[in-house]
């Protein structure tokens, strides 16, 4: 009597195991999932990710301190970057490179790329200066001076932001410049100025800034310049669509456009 008790015993703990079997399945699969979700997510349901943000080359000493604040109010998200050229940035998204936002100097180079981002918002401006060297050795006072045969000029290339405002303001003010270089990027021109290389360069406001004594610059009356425009956007190749529209949309929140305020950049 005993063994058919077990043996019913037995049969019944099988019948009830496969029943729990598939429930314990979905409830794995629940479990993960939720898991999943909740490290993907912050407080608030706003999405987590490893962002890799390519931007032009003048934002590189304030996209660190953004990317820093951005990181601190938002546990578990990190901010990549990846500062070239604008040019060099569109390049990089026509041939598929794996990013999720763009940040460019210029709406010309943005608005080349309206198949691969979502909509653009202009997030700073900035002006051009000319650069010198640390105590301004060759008394550079404006843009004339740069058509001197004894100075040494560095410009970036035409097709980059910076170089083609740099030709737009010597057009305008009829200033023949035969640079000694023309460079890929707006911080490449600056370093020429700062080795010694180059006696004069055209960059944005915000590099010299950010060359900390290294170099110093001139400025150039408003109505000889002229303005630079810094759209951002997502891109439509991003796998973290939800936490890259949110990192866009925070560089024009108060906090971030303190930041750019305080490097030297000015509002939108």
């Amino acid at each position: 009597m005993s063994t058919v008790i077990t043996k019913r015993r037995a049969a019944a703990a099988l019948v009830t195991a496969a029943l729990l079997l598939p429930l314990a399945a979905c409830g794995n699969d629940d479990g993960d999932g939720g898991k999943a979700d909740k490290s993907n997510k912050k407080d608030g349901g706003s999405q987590q990710a490893d962002l890799t943000v390519l931007a032009a080359a003048s934002l590189t000493d304030v996209f660190k301190t953004a990317g820093a604040a951005y990181e601190k109010a938002h546990p578990g998200t990190k901010v990549t970057f990846s500062f070239e050229g604008s040019q060099e940035l569109a390049a990089k998204v026509r041939q598929g490179a794996p990013a999720d936002a763009l940040v460019t100097a210029d709406t010309k180079t943005m608005d080349g790329l309206r198949a691969d981002t979502g909509t653009p918002t202009v997030i700073a401006k900035n002006r051009l200066v000319i650069a010198t060297g640390k105590g301004n050795p060759k008394d550079v006072k404006q843009l004339k001076d740069l058509a001197k045969g004894d100075l040494k000029v560095v410009l970036a290339a035409p097709e980059v932001p910076v170089g083609r405002y740099s030709e737009q303001i010597l057009d305008a003010q009829k200033v023949s410049v035969k640079p000694v270089s023309q460079e890929p990027n707006v911080r490449a021109v600056l370093s020429k100025v700062e080795l010694g290389e180059a006696d004069a360069g055209l960059v944005y406001k915000t590099d010299v800034r950010a060359a900390d004594g290294k170099a110093e610059g001139v400025d150039i009356p408003d109505g000889q310049n002229a303005i630079a425009a810094y759209p951002a956007a997502t891109l439509k190749t991003s796998k973290h669509a939800d936490a890259a529209a949110a990192f866009v949309k925070w560089l024009s929140s108060a906090e971030a456009q303190k930041i750019l305020r305080d490097a030297g950049f000015q509002k939108p």
